[in-house]
């Protein structure tokens, strides 16, 4: 693991310390990091539905679609 150092307003340091207290964060390096490891999901998700929407269209989806999709979870 590397090291960065950030600088923060007071403000901000004392919003992340609270965060850190609040919900069971051992160190503010834990919180940013789950505050990074949830804009990486973010930006996944973001470029994943802007591929999907520049897509070709398919055919229609009913529910005929929906039960032969929760068959083949259900198979496994």
């Amino acid at each position: 693991m590397t090291t960065m150092n950030i600088s923060l307003p007071l403000a901000l340091k004392a919003f992340v310390d609270e965060q850190v207290g609040q919900r069971g964060y051992g160190t503010s390096s834990e919180y940013v990091r789950e505050l990074i490891r949830r804009d990486q999901d973010r930006q996944h998700l973001r470029g994943l539905l802007l591929a999907g929407a520049a897509s070709a269209p398919t055919r229609a989806v009913d529910e005929a679609y929906f039960e032969a999709l929760r068959a083949k979870v259900q198979r496994g």
